[in-house]
């Protein structure tokens, strides 16, 4: 992790030598500051955990520097372990707190943390939980919505719809998908919704496409409704695959649409099925954690989750800003303008305490996923 252009920027570190033994914590020396790392290391979220603490870890040996001793404890991904986790690490003096993951968790630390004048840089995604000393650094789906809809403007759709379960997630997204195509100009025809519970997604898009199924009765508000041209699936595994294939089974011929994903569509071997084939997501820059994901399987001898990323690029930024002098982990060094890169490519804090990324745009293929627009590689070229 780096600081973004604008000062100079230094290279990431390089590959360390395959095989090596999982990095250690560093010991103390003399000037050194404590971090903690708060993670469920037991309960249903042990091994995501064990996994987020395992990447940081291989970031503090990559990321030069000996300022900073991590300090990991066990939340046990419960409110209480979590508080407990939090008050352990402040008595021992840590300065800056990486974590914890769950909402419920951020919620009791958050408390205790401002109490100790320390600030919290968060894997949750609950943006509520945000502002004051809490930043989030999971990645926000909001974002990812604005990315595609810039994306498919660009490429001169105007009709969007979406299709999305009817759960906290699909309504989130279903709802920033009808504001930022608005502030776009275009139009969002319909959205509907499923049950996540359900079995069959198939009333939902019949629902969805009418026109093209005889035997359904569209509702009142939707007879005469515009076509659309572009369809958010917020979904992902197997309901997402049944659901592409129902719409391409169900869409009028000659009128292909142009699916358009979300973070769930960011795992391997998509292009397997061909209903997804063509689809648009917006993810990190895949070179940069590819790269990661190849030091951390050298390393641990296991392939990394997703989320592991973030345990990765937030030990390396708090790395970075342990170089800083006077009281290097304040907001304003964490509100830095330029950001940084990581792993996961740039980003940055907003005063709000929201992560900002700069995101790319992808096209899923048979073979393997294609960058069909580029992340940006400062905030001075972001234009979403």
């Amino acid at each position: 992790m780096v600081p973004a252009p604008v000062p100079p920027r230094q290279s990431l570190p390089g590959l360390p030598p395959p095989g090596i033994a999982a990095p250690a914590p560093a010991p103390a020396v003399s000037g050194s500051t404590k971090v903690a790392l708060l993670v469920p290391l037991s309960g249903a979220n042990a091994e995501l955990g064990r996994a987020i603490l395992d990447a940081a870890q291989l970031a503090l040996f990559e990321v030069p520097g000996e300022r900073l001793i991590l300090v990991p404890r066990d939340t046990a991904g419960t409110a209480d372990g979590a508080a407990k986790a939090a008050r352990a690490v402040i008595d021992d003096g840590a300065k800056l707190i990486l974590g914890p993951l769950l909402a419920t968790e951020v919620q009791a630390v958050k408390p205790l943390a401002r109490d100790a004048h320390l600030n919290i840089i968060a894997f949750s995604t609950v943006t509520e939980l945000a502002g004051g000393n809490t930043f989030l650094m999971g990645f926000l789906p909001r974002q990812e919505v604005v990315r595609e809809v810039g994306h498919a403007r660009d490429r001169g759709f105007a009709r969007f719809a979406a299709l999305a379960p009817n759960s906290p997630y699909g309504r989130l997204m279903a709802d920033a998908l009808r504001e930022f195509v608005s502030a776009s100009g275009a139009t969002v025809s319909r959205v509907e919704f499923y049950d996540p519970r359900a079995d069959d997604t198939a009333p939902a898009v019949q629902r969805l496409l009418p026109e093209a199924s005889p035997s359904a009765t569209p509702a009142p508000a939707a007879a005469g409704a515009p076509l659309f041209d572009a369809l958010l699936l917020p979904e992902g595994g197997a309901r997402l695959k049944q659901i592409a294939r129902q719409i391409r089974e169900a869409s009028p011929r000659g009128k292909p649409l142009q699916l358009l994903g979300s973070g769930l569509w960011d795992v391997p071997d998509l292009g397997s099925e061909p209903a997804l084939v063509g689809g648009w997501f917006a993810a990190s820059p895949p070179e940069l954690r590819r790269s990661f994901e190849q030091r951390f399987q050298a390393t641990y001898g296991r392939a990394p989750p997703r989320l592991a990323s973030l345990g990765y690029d937030a030990a390396a930024l708090a790395a970075v800003l342990a170089q800083g002098e006077g009281e290097p982990f304040s907001q304003q060094a964490i509100l830095r303008p330029n950001g940084f890169t990581g792993v996961d490519g740039l980003f940055r804090f907003t005063p709000g305490g929201l992560v900002q990324r700069g995101l790319a745009v992808l096209e899923v293929e048979p073979e393997g996923d294609v960058v069909v627009s580029p992340a940006p590689r400062s905030f001075q070229d972001l234009a979403y």
